[in-house]
């Protein structure tokens, strides 16, 4: 038994002599998602995928046999639900309500397309769609962060959500940055200090007493202020609390 263990990059464009004569393999969308793969060629040979952790293939795409052999990917016409709407907005609420429940969608101009699924189809109608089982092939759209698509009920999901974590904590880890870069004024009449022990001190300002309740020590520096000093430090930890 052969062994397909490549997936040549689309971007490369190879002679169409050599894709037309490649052997091809016709594979619904999830067998299309599985890296380890024991499946037939069209032709009745049997062959074994073996290919990155992830991988999602689309027809159309290019493998490459241990032996140097190229095959074609066919995606198979499956069971589906078309989905369309009258109006724009009822289509765009239909890929919101759908994206919520990480479903993989097929989006096109005017339809969505998804797996066959009695539960949504009622669901998409409720939201004011019109749903058609049909058999055809089913393409969704790949992963928002690299790689093919990925859904909560697929192994490489926690990758994705992990990538989209770690997006979301560069810009975000950006924005506190600028904004709690050396301290934090906030401005309540006078103004004294206070070591909050975060690593950099903070500076209120008060024009009364109020407490702070951070959960851990919280020692007052105070040894800047002397006699003169006409506001009071008093604190009560137990009703103000910073979260």
């Amino acid at each position: 038994m052969r062994t397909i263990d490549k997936l040549i990059d689309p971007k490369i464009r190879l002679a169409a002599v050599l894709v037309k004569r490649a052997p091809t393999l016709t594979l619904d969308f999830d067998a299309r998602r599985k890296s380890r793969l024991a499946a037939t060629l069209d032709n009745g040979e049997d062959v074994a995928l073996v290919l990155p952790r992830g991988t999602v293939l689309r027809d159309g795409d290019i493998l490459v046999a241990q032996d140097g052999a190229l095959v074609r990917v066919i995606a198979a016409a499956e069971a589906v639900l078309m989905v369309t709407a009258r109006d724009g907005l009822t289509l765009t609420r239909a890929a919101y309500h759908l994206g919520n429940r990480h479903t993989p969608v097929e989006v096109g101009a005017a339809y969505l397309k998804l797996e066959y699924d009695p539960v949504l189809a009622d669901m998409l109608k409720r939201l004011g769609a019109m749903v058609e089982q049909v058999t055809l092939p089913f393409q969704p759209e790949s992963g928002a962060y690299g790689g093919g698509h990925k859904h909560g009920h697929d192994e490489t999901f926690a990758e994705d959500y992990a990538l989209a974590q770690q997006v979301y904590g560069e810009h975000h880890g950006q924005e506190h940055g600028h904004a709690h870069g050396a301290g934090h004024a906030h401005d309540h009449g006078e103004a004294h200090s206070h070591d909050h022990d975060h690593g950099a001190g903070h500076t209120h300002a008060h024009n009364e007493p109020h407490s702070h309740d951070h959960g851990h020590d919280h020692p007052h520096d105070h040894s800047d202020c002397d006699a003169s000093c006409d506001h009071d430090h008093s604190h009560d930890h137990s009703k103000h609390a910073h979260r």
